[in-house]
């Protein structure tokens, strides 16, 4: 005879260790948007609903610094923005160009053909970013329809200098499209003037969100594209013009820009309930960062990535790649010879409650990363986790300086007072 199960062994509320996530992302959502997030559920055609959808375009245009006016959010993760944008734009056998200096670009990569495009790549040693030239040069050779680049690849911590790129773009008349997730609030982004045609991005990194909304905009160039896609959903979109169906089927229902960008647009054609509580907080997020200024916050991120990769130094340790073209927010560190990288990163947790990451690809057990970014892009985030990756350091015998990487931190932090 079995018994009944004992209600009292359910499991009860979600209770999340305390943890200061200081790894490549997710970090610590601002307390401002888990509080947004807890608002009621609306109906999805409630004034108030299509009202808060039209804020929150508008907020992520000063965001993505465009006047677009399909800038939008993608009911997902910030994969879900990348394969968006990617199976919208691109029919079987379109010619695309992707730069990969790291892992994310190789995921560009593998969704384009997914798509069905032919892909060609341009390789660099992982810690290095492209010249605009060799990118030219390329382009010119296979004349692609997009060049897709990743603007930071926390992989490698390196951010592509994207404003040639976009000049290029034009001048060959391809379409840029830029994964952004790493790097949108905590370094500089100008979609319109750097022409980039479609950019995407996710909230949990700099924006100091939670993972599961995409932020996308969409340019004139990008739109006629995806318009000339558009195709009739039977028996539910009767509204669209079927006179301007032309070009391949969009492959995804789901992920259908032309689809997503008539549900967010005037008319609101039905597409999918919206995912509310995630518009609740990536609203949120863009307001805040609004309400900083997004250069304030971009300098912010500069400052305290600055004192996170002096206080490294400090404490003796090496630094992985081309640091002129290191994002602000996250910084590769060498794991010293000896020295058992997964045990570090195990300590930090068990015994400070502190996250740092591993890598990937050639990288993997060769670097930690360590992030400085969103609501974790501040002082006391910095120092604390210094003090703690020195005490954990000591304690698996590496030959730190003591109290290099708190001392070297402060010093970075009062030269840029003083500056």
């Amino acid at each position: 005879m079995t018994s009944s199960p004992d209600p009292a062994a359910a499991p009860g509320q979600v209770h999340p260790p305390p943890r200061l996530l200081m790894g490549p992302g997710p970090i610590n959502a601002d307390p401002r948007v888990l509080r947004a997030m807890s608002a009621q559920l609306v109906g999805q055609y409630d004034p108030a609903m299509t009202g808060c959808m039209n804020e929150t375009m508008a907020l992520y245009r000063g965001v993505f610094r465009t006047a677009n006016e399909h800038t939008l959010l993608v009911d997902g993760t910030s994969r879900a923005g990348i394969e968006a944008a990617l199976v919208s734009l691109l029919e079987p056998g379109d010619r695309v160009l992707v730069p990969v200096f790291g892992r994310f670009g190789h995921l560009l990569v593998e969704i384009a053909e997914r798509c069905g495009a032919e892909v060609r790549t341009l390789l660099r040693p992982w810690g290095e970013v492209f010249e605009p030239e060799e990118v030219e040069a390329a382009v010119v050779g296979w004349r692609p329809k997009v060049l897709a680049v990743v603007h930071g690849d926390t992989s490698t911590t390196m951010r592509q200098p994207l404003a040639d790129l976009g000049e290029i773009c034009r001048r060959h008349d391809v379409l840029l499209y830029c994964d952004a997730t790493a790097t949108l609030g905590g370094n500089a982004f100008e979609t319109d003037a750097w022409g980039v045609d479609v950019a995407t991005a996710g909230l949990q990194k700099c924006l100091g969100g939670p993972s599961g909304s995409a932020p996308v905009t969409i340019g004139p160039r990008a739109v006629a594209v995806v318009d000339g896609r558009r195709h009739v959903e039977a028996g539910i979109r009767e509204e669209v013009d079927v006179d301007r169906e032309s070009g391949v089927r969009i492959a995804s229902n789901y992920l259908d820009l032309a689809q997503i960008m008539d549900y967010w647009g005037p008319r609101r054609l039905n597409h999918h309930t919206e995912a509310t509580t995630m518009l609740y907080g990536a609203r949120e997020c863009a307001r805040i960062l609004l309400e900083e200024g997004v250069d304030t916050a971009v300098e912010r991120h500069r400052v305290h990535g600055e004192a996170m990769l002096a206080g490294v130094r400090g404490l003796g340790l090496e630094v992985f790649g081309d640091v002129a073209h290191k994002m602000h927010n996250v910084v590769a560190v060498r794991i010293p010879d000896g020295v058992p990288g997964d045990a570090v990163r195990a300590a930090m947790l068990t015994d400070f409650g502190i996250e740092i990451g591993t890598s990937f690809g050639p990288l993997h057990g060769r670097v930690w990363r360590i992030g400085t970014m969103g609501h974790n892009a501040r002082r006391d985030a910095v120092l604390t986790t210094l003090a703690a990756l020195e005490q954990v350091l000591r304690g698996c015998g590496a030959d730190v300086t003591a109290g290099g990487g708190v001392g070297a931190a402060r010093e970075a932090y009062a030269q840029q007072v003083t500056a």
